[in-house]
């Protein structure tokens, strides 16, 4: 089974989700202009991920992509 990868930017900043195997769930982590992992979040849902970077970062849920 492919886990969920999704990718944002905001605030030259670049975020990502990651699905871990469904026990854990999800985490979110926050790099910086030059690369640098500045941040990383466990969450239980992809959708407490998502409003969990809104809320720490600012990143619009919409901002989210696969690609």
């Amino acid at each position: 089974m492919e886990r969920i990868k999704l990718f944002a930017k905001h605030n030259n900043q670049t975020f990502e989700i990651v699905e871990d195997i469904p026990e854990v769930g999800f985490y979110i982590y926050a790099y910086d202009i030059n690369g640098k992992n500045t941040h990383d979040h466990l969450q239980d849902t992809l959708q407490f991920a998502k409003e969990c970077a809104l809320e720490e970062f600012g990143v619009p849920l919409d901002a989210w992509t696969s690609a």
